[in-house]
């Protein structure tokens, strides 16, 4: 019997196919498939939202409208005060409501025009996909196999949110999101039963019922529904009390605008008409804006009117705050500019990378003694802020006071082009000339770099001690993987124990008003910062690490107005420390030993313990191939019984004579050293009638000029022209200094050589020579008038 059944399907088949009937239900059923379920494709605002969702910031979409991008739901009490005023039976009908057209259908023809519609919201949501101004009875036909093929398409979940996104709220705003802000000033679901139930009245008659006028019509509406609520237990009796109590708005407020220089980037970073969501956080955004801004109310009194700051978690690459810059008038003050991204003159903020790389390298060890005398590279004359000099200092401490004479001899031995590399690879930017373009200069701040790329540089030297095992740091300003909003430091350059060395040693800079104490301050931890000032008071800059943030600062005017005491330490750093104020304590970075080496180091060079240095301390140093030398500084000295004066053994015999060791210093390292050190002692005189016949040559050094150096000396008042200026140094503090020019002998000095002799246009030698014989040469060029 099934078998005689299942031979008959096919025959029932041919019998069906040959009918019109069936060919006409296919081709209707194909066209209805083939309509378009309801699409809204009208342009959105840009929205920015922080990590939590709240609203950072908008503009208004291309069209002119307030239409923010589609969310993905709605609140609850917006959702109960739109079905009970639009559509109560939405969840249980196909798109149309039968009951409702039929209704509909009846009244228009009672009143011979279209007076009621009868829509559903599927319905509704299909005429604001089509825009149709026309509201005929085949234009509501055609929007019904619409809303049925969209219910086919769509959740009713997806509709209702589609709708509430795109309804009309009167003016120039779209969707419950933008109605809300503007009318409200709060968030969708923040709203009270009574703000609900006005904003669910309006898309109704948007342009007959409006906040701004008709408000008694608006508000009879609103109770309304308000009292629907109720008598349907959707509220309670308090809360329609208090509902109808609630004032109705009284005109559109402004979007808040908490970081509108991120809300610029985005959009030119691609993201227009989307919802951006961020990775910042909105608490935190306010006070450091508000930090900023305070500072400015100071600063703008000495004609400082831009601040930025940017605030970094280390341990994911998140920025957290971004405040691009002061509420200084954009038009004539440059508070549009996003300084976060603008090249700027970065002062001394790359010397930590030099530092970092010769400790990598191995061409340099932390406490290491380094060179801080005047010098003249190639015509290039540094000189440090005070215009003072150490003589010689520890390379961290040369590091802590941002001494520029040593860094720029570092960068020297170094390579330029090799320095020029490592910031390149570093993550810097902006360095797009040859090594040469830049010079010895780039390590003052000869170049430019945006707060952005050094924020991410310092915080890869956080990231390199705290996480090890990453290869990157991954910075970036939203939760989109997308590559134009991250930005890639590597973390393997340098090893873990050199970047612990260097944020060591940064951690131990003066704080502005204070004395080194940095527990003293706000921020209530420890803090490995570093300050930059540029060329002519121009850009001041203010960079700090903790294991677990970054704080990036640059104050000064976007036009490049420089200003007196538009400095790192005085005006950034008070604000990174503010800031660093507001977040979480952290403790310190652990200290990687093991990658870490422990060397006898010697306590007074720095170097390793040579064999003339009296005792070494145990200390550690980053691991790996070590290639500088022992001890240089240390001497064994052949001293008299009294120990007050050096002998040789023709004077003193062998057997009488007490060998020390003694830490010396050449000549002219030796000659500002003394002033900074007053334990400094220098060598014993030799003993009278005890000198030896040959000396080693150096117990003097010439100062300046500094060689092949080409000197113009200016006419003065009287017409005569300038002296030039000589200064030597010698290693005993009686010693006599013979100064000739071109072999004729101009002057002599004891104790001060210092000496000011006429000079012509031209090439002279300069020849210094001591009592004991022992001489100096160099070359020297005056320049005449016509060749400057």
């Amino acid at each position: 019997m099934k078998h005689m059944k299942s031979k008959n399907i096919p025959n029932i088949l041919s019998k069906w196919t040959r009918k019109p009937t069936f060919w006409l239900v296919v081709t209707l059923m194909v066209a209805f498939l083939l309509l378009p379920p309801a699409r809204v494709k009208s342009p959105c605002s840009t929205v920015v939202e922080d990590a939590s969702g709240h609203l950072l910031g908008a503009v208004i979409a291309t069209d002119g409208q307030w239409r923010f991008p589609e969310a993905d739901s709605i609140p609850y009490k917006y959702e109960q005060c739109l079905l009970e005023f639009e559509d109560s039976y939405f969840y249980y009908h196909p798109g149309i409501n039968p009951v409702s057209t039929a209704r509909a259908i009846k009244q228009n023809i009672t009143a011979h025009r279209v007076i009621s519609g009868g829509s559903t919201i599927t319905m509704q949501l299909v005429r604001i996909s089509r825009n149709a101004k026309d509201r005929g009875y085949w234009d509501k036909l055609y929007e019904m196999l619409l809303a049925l093929r969209t219910e086919l398409r769509y959740s009713k979940r997806t509709i209702i949110t589609k709708y509430a996104s795109n309804a009309p709220f009167g003016g120039n705003v779209v969707g419950i999101e933008a109605a809300s802000w503007r009318f409200f000033g709060v968030s969708p679901h923040k709203l009270s039963w009574a703000q609900s139930a006005t904003l669910a009245v309006l898309p109704n008659a948007p342009g007959l019922i409006h906040p701004g006028r008709n408000r008694s019509s608006l508000l009879a509406k609103r109770d309304r529904l308000l009292r629907r609520l109720f008598d349907k237990k959707i509220i309670n009796a308090e809360s329609y009390r208090l509902a109808l109590l609630e004032p109705l708005p009284v005109e559109p407020q402004p979007l808040p605008m908490v970081a509108p220089h991120l809300l610029t980037r985005a959009i030119a970073d691609g993201f227009i008409g989307k919802r951006i969501k961020t990775t910042l956080d909105l608490p935190l955004q306010q006070q450091v804006a508000s930090v900023v801004n305070s500072h400015y109310e100071a600063l703008r009194f000495n004609e400082i009117n831009n601040a930025a700051a940017i605030v970094v978690d280390i341990r994911t690459g998140a920025v957290k705050a971004y405040v691009g810059n002061t509420n200084a008038p954009g038009d004539e003050f440059g508070g549009k500019v996003d300084i976060i991204t603008s090249p700027r003159s970065y002062g001394s903020l790359l010397k930590p990378f030099l530092y970092a790389g010769m400790l990598n390298d191995g061409n340099l060890l932390p406490q290491q003694l380094v060179d801080d005398i005047p010098v003249s590279i190639g015509g290039y004359v540094p000189q440090n802020f005070s215009r003072d000099y150490e003589g010689m200092i520890a390379a961290d401490k040369a590091l802590a006071r941002s001494l520029n004479i040593p860094f720029v001899i570092l960068l020297r031995k170094y390579g330029m082009e090799k320095f020029n590399a490592l910031v390149k690879r570093m993550g810097m930017t902006t360095i797009s000339k040859t090594p040469d373009y830049y010079g010895l200069s780039i390590i003052l701040g000869g170049a430019e770099g945006k707060l952005w790329d050094l924020a991410g540089m310092y915080a890869a030297l956080g990231a390199t001690v705290g996480s090890p095992e990453k290869s990157q740091f991954d910075l970036h300003y939203t939760t989109d993987d997308d590559d134009r909003v991250r930005t890639l430091f590597p973390t393997k350059i340098f090893s873990p124990s050199t970047c612990w060395f260097t944020l060591e040693s940064l951690s131990d800079v003066t704080r502005p008003t204070e004395d080194g104490q940095w527990r003293m301050f706000s921020s209530r931890s420890k803090v490995a910062w570093k300050t930059g000032t540029s060329f002519g008071f121009r850009d001041a800059w203010a960079i700090g690490v903790t294991p677990r943030y970054v704080v990036g600062v640059w104050v000064g005017n976007a036009g490049g107005d420089g200003r007196a005491g538009l400095m790192g330490v005085s005006t950034a750093a008070p604000i990174m420390f503010d800031i660093f104020a507001q977040l979480p304590t952290s403790g310190w970075f652990r200290k990687p030993t093991a990658d870490m080496q422990v060397v006898d180091i010697c306590p007074e060079s720095g170097m390793k313990r040579g064999k003339a240095c009296p005792k070494g301390v145990l200390h550690h140093i980053p691991r790996g191939l070590n290639k500088t030398l022992p001890c240089s500084y240390h001497r064994m000295l052949h001293l008299d019984p009294s120990g007050k004066y050096q002998v040789t053994d023709k004077c003193v015999n062998v057997s009488e004579m007490k060998t020390q060791p003694w830490f010396v210093l050449p000549p002219a390292q030796e000659q500002f050293y003394r002033i900074a050190h007053m334990d400094y002692r220098p060598m014993p005189p030799f003993m009278d009638g005890c000198e030896p016949e040959l000396t080693d040559g150096t117990s003097m050094s010439l100062i300046y000029p500094f060689a092949s150096s080409k000197m113009y000396l200016p006419r003065r008042n009287d017409g005569e022209r300038s002296l030039l200026v000589l200064k030597a140094a010698h290693r005993s503090s009686t010693a006599t200094i013979y100064w000739y020019l071109d072999e004729k002998l101009v002057g002599q000095t004891v104790a001060n050589h210092s000496i000011a002799v006429d000079a012509e246009p031209g090439r002279h030698l300069l020849t210094l020579t001591d009592s004991r014989g022992e001489s100096l040469k160099r070359y020297i060029e005056v320049l005449g008038e016509e060749m400057r």
